[in-house]
């Protein structure tokens, strides 16, 4: 579940894709269509959902706006892997390009994620203290971009990014004005209590991922013992469902 927090301080609740199983990462088993996705979701109750990743919804964004009214949905934002760290590298095009959907969908939220540049989210470079000058300058700069189009900008801290630890949080936080969204899952297996960090930085919230993590395997993937990928297959497993049964 994805929560966002509107100018009133009313957190509004909606759906993403990924409690769907529905993700970015190639391999990532069984995906279900759209028309399935969100037909369930508006069954559940819920009025608006993220995105998804690139291609889950029409590119087009009133053809996206039409297919999402059509199952009694709007959309919130979405989640946005864009590499922030390399000094040869402008992603200010790239997400000018996503905020003109933003404006014809009326989408609020634009959720950043660190990526690394490299596929899936098992490994990761080092980042130099230029890497990290970089990174915090791009944070501030998109975050400017999108505030110019009305879109609130939120750094995700995501296992397998540039952005994971709780150190890591804490530097972002100290050296941007970037908001967080608060992924409840992600946080804990980089090693952050999630309610410390609202206790913490309340204002800085806005908003939130409700994830589940069974904190044992999150141990093994942050020792090292288990991939990320093999920790979500290993969960998977352990509650019974297959991670490429395609689904009755």
């Amino acid at each position: 579940m994805t929560t966002a927090t509107d100018q009133t301080g009313t957190g509004r609740i909606a759906g993403a894709p990924i409690s769907w199983g529905v993700c970015e990462v190639p391999g990532w088993g069984y995906q279900l269509s759209p028309a399935r996705v969100l037909t369930e979701m508006a069954q559940v109750g819920l009025a608006a959902t993220e995105f998804g990743p690139d291609g889950f919804l029409p590119s087009d964004p009133a053809v996206m706006a039409k297919f999402l009214a059509s199952h009694r949905l709007t959309a919130v934002g979405g989640f946005t892997p864009v590499v922030l760290h390399e000094p040869g590298h402008d992603p200010a095009p790239e997400i000018e390009r996503l905020l003109d959907g933003y404006d014809a969908a009326h989408a609020g939220v634009l959720v950043l994620s660190a990526a690394t540049g490299r596929d899936g989210y098992d490994t990761r470079p080092d980042l130099d203290e230029e890497g990290w000058a970089t990174l915090l300058a791009n944070l501030d700069r998109l975050t400017g971009l999108a505030a110019a189009r009305s879109v609130h900008a939120v750094l995700h801290p995501h296992v397998g990014t540039m952005i994971e630890s709780g150190e890591e949080v804490r530097r972002v936080l100290e050296g941007s004005a970037i908001s967080l969204c608060l992924d409840t899952g992600h946080l804990l297996i980089g090693g952050t209590d999630p309610a410390e960090l609202t206790r913490q930085a309340p204002d800085r919230i806005a908003h939130t991922h409700f994830k589940d993590v069974d904190d044992q395997i999150a141990a093994r993937v942050r020792s090292g013992r288990l991939s990320y990928t093999e920790g979500v297959r290993t969960a998977t497993t352990a509650a019974g469902t297959s991670w490429n049964r395609t689904p009755s």
